[in-house]
């Protein structure tokens, strides 16, 4: 999940092939003709052509081909719409699969779109551009799913073109069956027309002889105003088999002769098996062997709770690790003497240095400060961790749900000193991932383990596993200062913090005030690190946008007001925060005991302003409902986005409000719902997402939803409450002393 930039309308189509009688399109990302590297390894029976992106066969279906992964997004569906729609193919015909953990689907465009974003490329240099993305996409392992990049990237550079460059060699192959010009004939619903003559011919029957065509790098795509499936609703694809049971998802697969495996690792990250007694699980009935992998003991038997309820007859002792002594409350204080030393001596590093920074405070009438604090997270997802791997001699396969199916592929491969090609991933929905699903553990795991029980295994973690082993998002302390003038101008924003990763800009404000100084230091733990669903995002737009709000109390500004104020100068901003609140009803009377907050969050290329609603019931905080509005560039699905930004809530409602990663004696202390509770459905708000399509570059949409709803919450929370809310989640506080409290001074 690294850094977005904005993404260009154009991508480059480069190479036709024909095949058995089928139409091939692909997008040539190095100079040489590939087909022969790809035909293998997509093509099915009844598939008569193929190549990198779209396949006709010869019913007339039309498959879009995609790297990117299919985990409750609906991104597959969306990318298939963009092919769709500058093919003109009439939808019902356009299906999705996922593209292989090969090389030769080394996503190339989500690497443009990461070090190029809108940069121009001159079109004879195009061919040796894109040559050089799919070099570094492959040396990168680059099929990753996330970041909310997929439509921008992907979509935007890879199946647009790919779908008006094939509507292009579809019209030459029309052009010169009937011997008419280009310009006479029109593609629609996967037919080409000449209604001159009133001849017709569908894409399945010209598909071979558009083959022979070269496709332009640089074909026409559509204006928005001639859109027909893209920015429309479409039922997503994957929907109707997650209804009927039938998808597949990772903990589904079944391998012939395959056993099943629980796994404990070690209980504080860094520790190691230091002896196992295991013969009291081994008495137990289908219990086959138990694995030391180092790190971790794992049973393997004939069912997965035979293999569960021995792991808990295995003694293990564990290694001693410099982190046994490790507290959550040690590592708080260990976060702020960090920030606080490096703020002091200034071995900091600046994310922003603008104005003059000490004499905006030397003339301040008022001085804020404030510390922010966040908790580590796990990312619960509703399936667990699990893999199913096969290891015979130098050959291995894994059946997972990845985030990254090719760099798993490697990763596993590495584990077993085994060269790449002889490792096929085996690619499956995924029951949530979050970021989580990034990391190869336990694809690795059960690879090692399989290899040395000799037969398949299928290695699932239990709900404790997961949680306490997971990839973390970081506990973060953030601590701010603001100079307030005599009349309300805001001077000056000072904020020192630590735990950099990504995107870099998460902690920028759009707001403009004069002197800021952002700035970063580090204050690593022993919990390792994982991208957690909008990243730094997730943090900073807590920190930020909850602190704004004392901010604009200090300047005695309405904090919807301020923030206007602050944003004259950016239109798209004021719009998207403009139509949330008054779509909430901002400036309308409060009740007693209710409170309402605002929130404006830019991320992953898009803008998210979002309104809570709170009420306090006997000193329990109820989230009555969320407007949301959205400013994506474009929202080619826009149910989709709307339910992205639902999911997106909801999931940063839950941790706002109860997550919660606690560590004691090194180990993290968490191992299930009843510990690491989420939102459930008694308790989700209502939620209304408002779309606004400006036309700018496309932005995500499965990131952006998250990190607004925490400050929201949190503002919302003060206006009800008269307390401020610093540190998650909102469950730890005592809203009960408070309101007593406010009644009393009252």
């Amino acid at each position: 999940m690294s850094k977005l930039g904005k993404w260009s309308r154009r991508g480059f189509i480069a190479s036709g092939v024909v095949a058995g009688g089928g139409l091939v399109i692909g997008v040539a990302l190095r100079q040489g003709d590939r087909r022969g590297d790809v035909i293998s390894a997509v093509t099915t029976d009844g598939d008569e052509l193929l190549n990198i992106w779209v396949k006709i066969n010869e019913a007339g279906e039309i498959t879009a081909i995609v790297p990117h992964s299919e985990m409750g997004q609906g991104a597959q569906t969306a990318l298939a719409q963009m092919l769709a729609d500058e093919m003109d193919a009439k939808w019902s015909d356009v299906g999705f699969e996922e593209a292989p953990a090969s090389d030769d689907y080394a996503n190339w465009a989500l690497g443009k779109g990461f070090i190029l974003g809108d940069a121009a490329v001159p079109e004879a240099l195009v061919p040796t551009v894109d040559g050089a993305f799919f070099q570094v996409a492959k040396a990168m392992r680059l099929q990753i799913t996330g970041g909310s990049a997929s439509v921008r990237t992907t979509g935007v550079h890879g199946m647009r073109v790919a779908g008006a460059a094939a509507r292009e060699m579809l019209i030459k192959a029309a052009a010169g069956k009937w011997q008419v010009a280009e310009s006479e004939l029109s593609a629609s619903e996967s037919v080409i027309s000449h209604l001159a003559s009133g001849r017709t011919a569908t894409y399945a029957e010209l598909a071979s002889s558009a083959a022979l065509f070269s496709p332009s790098p640089t074909p026409k795509l559509k204006d928005i105003a001639d859109f027909k499936i893209m920015g429309k609703h479409v039922e997503r694809h994957d929907i109707p088999s997650k209804v009927d049971g039938s998808a597949a998802f990772g903990i589904d697969a079944q391998v012939p002769g395959m056993q099943y495996a629980a796994i404990k690792a070690a209980p504080v990250f860094g520790s190691a098996v230091a002896s196992i007694d295991s013969s009291k699980a081994s008495q137990r009935t289908g219990v086959t062997q138990v694995v030391n992998l180092g790190d971790a003991v794992a049973v393997v038997a004939n069912g997965y709770w035979v293999a569960e309820q021995a792991l808990r007859d295995v003694e293990v002792k564990w290694t001693k690790t410099s982190n046994d002594g490790v507290s959550t409350q040690s590592m708080r204080e260990q976060f702020t003497n960090d920030i606080t030393t490096a703020a002091a001596d200034g071995t900091s590093t600046a994310d922003v240095e603008l104005g003059d920074f000490t004499a905006a405070f030397a003339s301040a009438d008022r001085v804020l400060e404030a510390t922010y604090e966040v908790p580590f997270l796990a990312h619960a997802c509703m399936e667990p961790m699990n893999a199913t791997a096969s290891v015979n001699g130098e050959l291995c396969e894994v059946w997972v749900g990845a985030q990254n199916p090719l760099g798993f592929r490697y990763e596993v491969a590495t584990a077993l000193e085994l060269d790449p090609e002889n490792v096929t991933i085996h690619q499956h929905f995924m029951g949530g991932g979050f970021g989580r699903r990034s990391s190869a553990d336990s694809a690795i795991q059960a690879a090692m383990i399989a290899r040395e029980v000799g037969t398949p295994v299928k290695l699932i973690w239990s709900r404790a596993e997961d949680m306490q082993h997971d990839i973390y998002r970081p506990g973060v302390s953030s601590k701010f200062r603001a100079a307030v003038a005599a009349d309300g101008q805001v001077l000056a924003w000072d904020n020192v913090y630590h735990e950099k990763h990504e995107p870099a800009e998460a902690p920028v404000i759009p707001y403009a005030i004069t002197a800021q100084h952002i700035h970063h230091t580090d204050s690593p733990t022993h919990l390792p690190f994982g991208p957690w669903r909008s990243v730094d995002h997730s943090q900073h737009g807590f920190f930020t946008e909850a602190f704004f709000d004392e901010v604009a109390e200090a300047a005695g500004e309405d904090p919807y007001q301020l923030r206007r104020k602050l944003l004259k100068d950016k239109p798209r901003h004021l719009k998207v925060l403009d139509l949330a609140a008054e779509k909430a009803g901002w400036g309308e009377p409060i009740a007693q005991g209710k409170g309402r907050g605002i929130s404006l969050q830019e991320s992953f290329g898009s803008l998210v302003a979002q309104v809570v609603d709170v009420t306090v019931t006997e000193g329990k905080i109820g989230v009555d409902r969320v407007v949301c509005a959205i400013d994506a560039g474009f929202a080619v699905s826009p149910d989709g986005v709307a339910a992205q930004m639902e999911s997106g809530i909801i999931y940063g409602l839950s941790a706002a409000m109860y997550g919660e990663v606690s560590v004691v004696n090194g180990a993290v202390q968490q191992t299930a719902f009843h510990d690491y509770p989420v939102t459930r459905m008694a308790d989700s708000p209502v939620i209304e997402t408002y779309i606004i399509n400006s036309g700018e570059a496309i932005g995500g949409a499965g990131e952006p939803g998250t990190p607004g709803i925490a400050p929201a919450l949190a503002n919302a929370i003060y206006q009800a409450t008269g307390t401020r809310v610093r540190k998650l989640p909102v469950s730890q506080y005592d809203f009960n002393y408070r309101i007593e409290e406010t009644e009393e001074l009252g």
